[in-house]
């Protein structure tokens, strides 16, 4: 594909690229942008062309031959392990008698974790990945392509090429220099503390909290999180979108930007949250239990989290897509941002106005849960 002076390749998969030369683009802030949390979902079979996520990659080479830009995309057979939602726009187009599958995901599989999905060593390269994008489209007969959980910064440079934005919204934590938890309860009303005491000291009864990272995560605990996970996906998915094989090579990789933590009784695990660590934010990611301790999961997912922020000096946790109800455990809502490119114009039109009043209700709703937060009101 060529745009001018600029000509963009597509590769097999992420594995194909030299890691550095990736990692170089990508950066080190968030880890799911890495070369070796990308190429794991591949290597380990849980993104792949079986799967529904065949890997297409996007590249543009600098003067030195190496990546300059580059940008992780894929095939999509469904809309399955995204968390931006379009099956209601699937089927009026299908309706309609076109033909929405397959299309272009620019996205981290199964991770609702906003960063960036321009990903490049010179800036001024970002446009010309969009056009690549939609070359693909058009080239290959597509429905359309969709960069999900993108920066807010990203959204003018999608606007400008002419795609649609869609707003979200997550709740995520904010560290407000705190040099404790108790120092970031008194912040909340008084009747939130003491419900928080209360629900902590509860969901830990008769248990032990464990914090693992690096080499102290064995495959015995991944054994061990790996039934957990499998509960959690058999009930909310039908069945795991990763594989086994994803935490051990998770581990081999990125150990040391990893943080299990396990809940255990008598030295035996029966729970567990998976977090990743970047520059300055901590990343809820996966949980799972084999026993049912009411509050144990609020506490593993999201007050262990605080805590493992705070002793780290992280600036904010955000504990992935939907969870209204962590509103009152201190997570604020924030939006997130998707851009859509839909090639045919009838559909263009019917999701922009779908957009547009969607928009206003996001709005009108992230302002109303935030003043329901459970923060001491001046």
């Amino acid at each position: 594909m060529s745009d001018g002076d600029v000509t963009a390749r597509i590769r097999d998969g992420v594995a194909a690229f030299d890691a550095d030369g990736w990692d170089a683009c990508a950066g080190a802030d968030n880890p799911f942008t890495t070369h070796a949390f990308l190429s794991a979902l591949e290597e380990s079979g849980s993104a792949t062309v079986r799967t529904g996520w065949q890997p297409v990659p996007i590249a543009i080479d600098g003067p030195d031959g190496k990546p300059a830009a580059v940008m992780p995309a894929y095939a999509k057979s469904h809309s399955q392990g995204e968390y931006v939602f379009d099956h209601g726009w699937a089927d009026a187009f299908e309706r309609a008698g076109g033909s929405y599958y397959p299309k272009l995901q620019i996205a981290v599989p199964f991770t609702p974790v906003p960063g960036r999905r321009l990903l490049t060593r010179n800036a001024a390269l970002a446009p010309a990945l969009i056009g690549a994008a939609e070359q693909i489209v058009s080239g290959n007969g597509l429905s359309s392509a969709h960069a999900t959980f993108i920066t807010e910064e990203e959204v003018p440079l999608f606007e400008r090429a002419g795609w649609l934005i869609r707003i979200d919204s997550q709740f995520h934590w904010h560290n407000e220099d705190y040099a404790d938890f108790e120092d970031f309860l008194a912040t909340l009303s008084s009747r939130k503390r003491k419900a928080i005491r209360k629900e902590r000291a509860a969901a830990v009864e008769g248990l032990t909290v464990e914090h693992l990272t690096g080499e102290a995560i064995t495959e015995r605990h991944w054994d061990a999180f790996w039934i957990f996970y499998q509960d959690t996906g058999a009930r909310k998915w039908g069945r795991p979108y990763l594989t086994r094989a994803f935490f051990s090579l998770l581990g081999e990789r990125m150990a040391d930007r990893l943080l299990l933590i396990l809940a255990l009784r008598d030295g035996e695990p029966i729970a567990g949250a998976l977090n990743l660590v970047g520059t300055d934010t901590l990343y809820g990611r996966y949980w799972g239990a084999t026993e049912e301790v009411p509050g144990l999961h609020f506490e593993l997912c999201y007050y262990q989290a605080i805590d493992a922020a705070i002793a780290r000096g992280l600036s904010r946790v955000e504990a992935g897509a939907q969870g209204g109800h962590k509103l009152s455990r201190g997570y604020r809502p924030v939006p997130t941002f998707s851009a859509h490119y839909l090639a045919d114009p009838g559909l263009r039109e019917a999701v922009a106005e779908y957009l547009r009043h969607e928009r206003e209700a996001v709005t009108h709703e992230m302002r109303a849960l935030e003043e329901l937060t459970p923060f001491r009101k001046a």
